[in-house]
């Protein structure tokens, strides 16, 4: 038996989350060795805990699964490119696409692979017409003698977006036709000379398991590393004899992976796994990429570092399954420029988890950097109905479906026990099923809204008074706050759950 020691480091969902931050709660339990006032995460650090074990083991690897992108104020002005080259500096050995790698087009993120000094895997992006994949399905890296095959997989929710764009790419999305697509790779390439099997996700941790069920064992895939979810983990889990694994979100841990291959089998002898808090007492942070962010840093800075206003207090978004008081601000802002009964706002587009008092351009384009529109449209009261009995199911928010903030007019109740709403009130007054009611929606749910909302682009259009009520909804906050000094939001119980 020959067998050999691989560390894999592990990212996921980073976020632009590039600058370490001063850790001022104290900590207690597992995390009681962490003392307050600790600098935690950032890319600098994130770097200096790679470099350390580079140097430290003989066969490492550091792979990325997906979302790299997007959340910073220096993403947004350079639309990622700054993002890929800070990641060409860290050097991953491989990436996976995440959703919002493509959230500058899809041309742009065809640029963006031409920059990046690293190899970007992925196996059911196709181009339509001609039945090609876009990126590259695998790649094997030959490290120590062995030979170790990485592949990606990408969400469904990318498609939708992508699909309203550029009609060209299509997919195959659902979970069966993803593992048909790693069996291809798997047969096609996986032969004696490959020892390890890695399946880079961007589908969340509770699609990765169930995807873990559907591949077939002689394809002889050992790991999934995965993203999009954000989930934390104690420990692996172990699905059809596969590991799987996640990293939480942004920079503050990286997932490390310590393990054993057999040459003769071709697997995984042994292993062990660590969720490793990244912060100054385990490294010393990478100094040359700092000064290298602070380039672009300064840059961005001279030009949004101006107040817009100042709120009378914090405002939250803690978590995107649940009302918060931030949203609330965002949707009840829209709401008074749209002029509708219902706003509807993607609680993922708000990113970050607390905002103001004191509110600065640059804080804004962190919080909501989506130049997207905003479009108006007139349904029934039972069509409103339908939508938020379907994104108030428990299964909606699992960490992986589409969740809502909306403006204050709005007073939902769901029941999770017998899974069904209770009741809906907009003004006061209970929702009439056969009256017509105005909701405004950021032009992505539009376009994925059969999936997101369960009403069809058609089903919102045949009333006829559609109506595109801003180009530029992030303008539009921008303008609004400008306007609004001193304001306050609370948690109001717009959105109930039973």
């Amino acid at each position: 038996m020959r067998t050999k020691k691989f560390v894999i480091l592990h990212s996921n969902d980073m976020h632009g989350d590039f600058f370490a931050e001063v850790d001022t709660l104290k900590k207690e339990g597992k995390e009681a060795s962490v003392e307050k006032g600790t600098l935690i995460g950032g890319l600098a650090l994130l770097s200096g805990y790679i470099n350390k074990v580079r140097r430290e083991e003989e066969n490492v690897l550091y792979v990325i699964a997906g979302d790299m992108v997007q959340g910073s104020i220096i993403d947004t002005e350079y639309r990622g490119i700054s993002t890929i080259e800070i990641m060409n500096y860290l050097a991953p050995d491989v990436v996976c696409l995440g959703n919002h790698e493509f959230d500058y087009g899809l041309p742009h993120l065809l640029f963006l692979e031409r920059v990046a000094n690293f190899p970007i895997v992925n196996a059911n992006l196709y181009i339509k017409n001609y039945n090609k994949r876009l990126m590259n399905p695998y790649i094997i890296i030959k490290k120590a003698g062995f030979d170790l095959l990485f592949t990606g997989i990408i969400t469904e929710k990318v498609i939708e977006s992508i699909n309203s764009q550029d009609s060209l790419i299509g997919s195959f999305i659902t979970l069966e036709e993803a593992s048909r697509e790693v069996g291809k790779i798997c047969n096609a390439y996986k032969n004696d000379d490959i020892d390890l099997t890695v399946l880079l996700t961007h589908i969340g941790f509770d699609s990765d398991k169930k995807l873990a069920k559907l591949l077939k064992k002689e394809w002889g895939v050992d790991m999934i590393i995965g993203g999009h979810s954000h989930t934390i983990l104690e420990k692996p889990v172990k699905v059809n004899n596969i590991l799987i694994a996640q990293a939480g979100v942004g920079t503050n841990q990286i997932g490390r992976f310590d393990i054993v291959v057999d040459d003769d089998t071709n697997s995984i002898v042994d292993y062990k796994w660590r969720l490793i808090p990244i912060n100054n007492k385990i490294a010393k942070p990478d100094r040359k990429l700092l000064s290298f962010i602070n380039s672009f840093k300064e840059k961005v800075d001279h030009k949004y570092n101006t107040v817009l206003c100042k709120l009378s207090r914090k405002l939250t978004h803690p978590k995107r399954e649940i009302e918060t008081s931030l949203g609330n601000l965002i949707s009840d802002a829209f709401a008074e420029i749209a002029e509708c009964d219902v706003m509807f706002v993607g609680s993922g587009s708000i990113r970050v988890k607390e905002f103001g008092p004191v509110v600065t351009l640059i804080d804004l384009m962190e919080c909501f950097p989506y130049d997207d529109p905003l479009r108006r449209f007139e349904i029934t009261g039972a069509k409103l109905k339908q939508i938020f009995e379907y994104i108030m199911r428990p299964e909606n928010r699992n960490s992986e479906g589409e969740c809502y903030q909306v403006n204050s007019k709005v007073r939902a109740v769901y029941s999770d026990k017998d899974r069904r709403l209770l009741s809906l009130t907009v003004d006061g007054k209970p929702v009439e099923n056969t009256q017509f009611y105005k909701i405004c929606l950021q032009n992505y749910h539009f376009n994925a809204c059969k999936k997101n909302l369960n009403i069809s682009q058609k089903e919102l259009l045949e009333s006829g008074r559609s109506k595109v009520v801003s180009t530029s909804a992030r303008e539009v906050l921008e303008e609004w706050l400008r306007g609004h000094q001193n304001i306050d939001k609370r948690v109001e119980g717009r959105l109930v759950y039973k």
